[in-house]
């Protein structure tokens, strides 16, 4: 989760008096982080480097052997994951170094040269999985019954799920052939939004002439000011009608290739190739979208709550991004916001906000503030062998880098678990269960403050950042999500994917979500033409049911105890050592029935009647 970036043009009389960021040098090392748990010093990291760039012949040895016995497939593994361990931390080194400030030059290399010795590392160890998936069924059964193989068993069945949909050699290797043309698609829209799409300048509410990109698109929309907001909306999607048949072609082709691949190796549809890695079965996208359907009442009058309160004849996409009231004027320092977590994470143990507290205060976790070069936002990076950092640019006048540090702390402290209760091949948790962890903290938080808020306005405000959280992350990703499944269903049944059948599409969509008594402008079709997820389809539901399930988890541990809690705590020790529908539904929440996402959207029911009232 991203650090909102808040910029302004400064004018002439101002930019004297205003404060540059400081250059990395200057800045205090008490806080930044600290990387020796990775390498003490670039040196250390040169030789690990050089033991890397060794390791390149060392897979040749086990190249036909796969099949002799479990010891030897064994070996082969454990000589890999070694590798990749290693890899894993040169990397990771290489990667935070350059975030500090991407100007550096020595840091630059570092990367370069990372990335070119794992990319001769993969091409090296790349015949160990069609060998492994070339071995007979039985022969595969036998090996894994040998004591060697214990601790590799999970790794290889998950390998061979694959072996039904995949091809011969020479087939295989056409589709390997073809994965630079295939992402053709996708890198055209990038270049094309990011490049050559020009959105021109317009006044904001203070009346400077400001560029409009894509980078600074949400501040307009948060503009008090209406006609900003407005006049916003329609010059930058000008650009995507003027663009709207490449933009379609580009969106279609993206589609064809889901469709192309799932074909070709036998899947079901595009979704079900899509869902297979992490062995979810479409019910689960299904009964999201259900959900969300039934509570869409719940969404429209908050729109209508918004409308009322913000005083407006109307509401129109423009105006529901900018907050209905101001945002508290509240000021936390580093320490007195890790404070507010700790006070709000106290439900999760002494273990866990005693080992927390101390990587975000004495044992230099997290690089704290903006310096000059350094990489914008927030993340975690959390590896099995460095402590879980994370990268923040804190501002202690903004309320919600508290909910950022709070965020990405969840994140760390699921690597650190995992990391800490899982061997190496087991321990890096997948995508779907990676923002439960996160936004569970951020539940707490929220829970924490709004019980401790000064008057109704400040609840009234955390109240409403709950429901948009919710809109945008659980509401308006499903709505997305359905949009993938129907354009990826119409180009399987042969249907032509064109401006109109693409818009048509998003207008149905639209008018559900949005209910009736909201403008649709015609340009906000167009939307569909500008979401950069769709390019990697069948992922943005991940958002919807990752947060729906942190929300029924954080109630669950709120109104329960020792039991609910160690439930929740052996799901951070999880890593991936099981499916992630199985991590969630040991933890407490099946996410195979609508249970979960019922109980977020009945929570988003009751915040918009609290908000109501407190408005």
């Amino acid at each position: 989760m991203a650090a909102k970036k808040k910029t302004a043009k400064k004018s002439l009389k101002s930019k004297s008096k205003s404060k540059s960021l400081p250059p990395r040098s200057e800045v205090a090392v008490s806080d930044t982080w600290d990387l020796t748990s990775l390498y003490d010093s670039p040196e250390a990291w040169e030789k690990d480097f050089a033991k890397l760039a060794k390791k390149e012949k060392g897979f040749e040895k086990f190249k036909g052997t796969l099949a002799d016995s479990g010891a030897a497939l064994a070996a082969c593994l454990k000589f890999d994951l070694d590798v990749d361990r290693l890899l894993e931390r040169v990397g990771t080194y290489a990667f935070l170094k350059t975030t500090e400030n991407q100007a550096d030059d020595d840091s630059q290399r570092r990367i370069a040269r990372y990335q070119s010795v794992g990319s001769k590392l993969g091409q090296a160890a790349s015949y160990i999985s069609p060998e492994i998936q070339s071995i007979s069924a039985k022969r595969l059964a036998e090996l894994l019954e040998e004591k060697p193989m214990k601790p590799y068993r999970l790794m290889v069945e998950r390998l061979t799920r694959y072996k039904k949909f995949t091809l011969s050699k020479k087939e295989e290797r056409i589709l390997a052939m073809q994965s630079e043309m295939s992402s053709a698609a996708g890198q055209a829209f990038r270049q094309l939004l990011d490049a050559d799409m020009k959105f021109g300048t317009l006044k904001n509410e203070k009346g400077e002439e400001v560029e409009l990109a894509n980078s600074n698109l949400s501040e307009f929309f948060q503009s008090s000011d209406r006609n900003v907001r407005k006049t916003a909306f329609h010059q930058y999607y000008a650009q995507f009608k003027g663009h709207e048949n490449t933009l379609a072609a580009t969106l279609s082709g993206s589609i064809q290739r889901d469709v192309y691949y799932a074909k070709v190796r036998g899947y079901d549809s595009a979704i079900h190739q899509a869902l297979y890695a992490d062995d979810v079965p479409q019910s689960v996208y299904d009964n999201l979208i259900d959900s969300v359907h039934n509570h869409l009442p719940a969404l429209h009058r908050y729109y209508d709550l918004r409308r009322r309160k913000m005083k407006l004849r109307d509401i129109h996409h423009y105006d529901t991004y900018v907050p209905i009231l101001s945002e508290i004027k509240s000021r936390h320092t580093w320490d007195e916001g890790v404070e507010s977590i700790m006070d709000a994470l106290i439900p999760l143990g002494t273990e866990y906000c005693d080992v927390l507290k101390d990587g975000l205060t004495k044992a230099r976790w997290s690089d704290r503030y903006p310096n000059a070069g350094k990489q914008s936002g927030a993340f975690s990076c959390g590896t099995f062998d460095g402590a879980p950092y994370i990268l923040m640019n804190y501002k202690p006048d903004v309320l919600d880098d508290v909910f950022t540090l709070a965020h990405e702390a969840g994140h760390s402290m699921h690597s650190y678990y995992s990391a800490g209760n899982q061997p190496y091949q087991y321990y890096n948790y997948t995508i779907f269960v990676a923002e439960v962890a996160s936004t569970f903290n951020e539940q707490l938080l929220s829970q924490y403050m709004q019980e401790n808020a000064a008057d109704d306005r400040e609840r009234a405000y955390l109240v409403n950042r709950d429901i948009d959280a919710i809109r945008g992350t659980i509401i308006r990703q499903t709505m997305f999500a359905e949009f993938e499944k129907i354009t990826h269903a119409m180009c399987e049944a042969g249907e032509p994917l064109t401006v109109r059948s693409f818009q048509e599409a998003y207008l149905e969509l639209l008018k559900k979500y949005f209910g009736p008594n909201f403008v649709i402008d015609d340009d906000l079709t167009l939307e569909c033409f500008r979401i950069p997820h769709f390019y990697r389809a069948f992922y943005v539901y991940k958002y919807a049911t990752g947060l729906s399930a942190a929300i029924a988890l954080s109630k669950r541990v709120l109104n329960g105890g020792a039991s609910e809690l160690n439930d929740y705590l052996t799901f951070l020790k999880g890593g991936c050592s099981k499916y992630p529908l199985d991590l969630l539904r040991d933890a407490g929440v099946d996410m195979e029935q609508p249970t979960a996402v019922e109980t977020a959207l009945t929570h988003f029911e009751g915040l918009v009647d609290e908000l109501d009232t407190l408005l």
